[in-house]
């Protein structure tokens, strides 16, 4: 099977922490070279250093706040310019905070279209060139299991997840003529600080302990645990690879089983 990706630069978006920095070193341990991209520039400078470097790649960072809409493109502009060749695309961004549907305004909802659609949409337009030029390459979505299945309480997560899941298969079909492969991966409750959040939230509103709710959650998933990053980075990776090529628009769910719909 053909994993290697020495000599390939990998963009992961939402790097410093969680899944988006687990998938990082994994590509990384296969001999691509990473920009991180994240806002925050002192966790950037810490992960870099963390990064494997066996096959003597360069990794860099790429400071971008995916709130502010506006300093996308030119932000990814100018990093191409200098560093034009580009491989893969991870999309990450954070995911919008929890609560009843009925009760978010329209303001929560743009701004998570603009975080996760347009931001996927922009840094795509930017990378696909080269990616059309080397004749390969990967763009994988990182969203949840809501894209298939709601999660309760996460409405407008859930809402625009379905929409990132319709642009990533337009896109899948646009782009597979050239090698390019688009893919959505859907973590379950994984062991971040977003699902710590979102038990707290939970806790919360229901006047129960953070292990009471961890137990209920824990009865939904047939392995019987949450999912570790680095699972979730290994299925990311893979996707990555030569190996994956004729993998395209498809949604893996990596909860642990959790998911009802086939």
């Amino acid at each position: 099977m053909n994993l290697d990706l020495t000599g390939k630069t990998a963009l992961v978006c939402g790097s410093t922490q969680g899944i988006g920095k687990a998938t990082a070193i994994e590509l990384a341990l296969l001999g691509a070279n990473v920009t991180l991209i994240a806002r925050n520039e002192d966790k950037l400078k810490e992960v870099v250093k963390e990064l494997p470097r066996k096959k003597n790649q360069k990794h860099r960072y790429l400071i971008i706040d995916f709130s502010k809409t506006a300093q996308i493109k030119p932000k990814i502009d100018r990093y191409l310019a200098k560093y034009p060749e580009v491989h893969m695309l991870i999309n990450n961004t954070g995911g919008p905070s929890g609560g009843a549907i009925i009760e978010a305004d329209a303001a929560q909802f743009t701004q998570t279209f603009n975080e996760h659609v347009v931001a996927a949409q922009l840094l795509t337009q930017a990378v696909v060139p080269s990616m059309k030029n080397a004749g390969f390459g990967r763009i994988v979505n990182i969203t949840s299991v809501g894209m298939k299945q709601p999660i309760i309480g996460l409405g407008v997560s859930n809402t625009i997840r379905g929409a990132m899941g319709n642009w990533a298969k337009s896109m899948a079909n646009e782009l597979g003529k050239y090698g390019i492969t688009t893919n959505n991966v859907l973590p379950g409750y994984t062991t971040t600080a977003r699902l710590e959040k979102i038990n707290e939230t939970r806790a919360k509103a229901t006047n129960k302990s953070i292990e009471a709710i961890e137990k209920d959650l824990l009865k939904d998933i047939p392995i019987g645990r949450f999912t570790a990053p680095e699972e979730t980075g290994a299925v990311i990776a893979f996707l990555c690879s030569p190996a994956a090529g004729s993998v395209n628009g498809v949604s893996i769910p990596v909860d642990g089983g959790r998911t009802n719909a086939v």
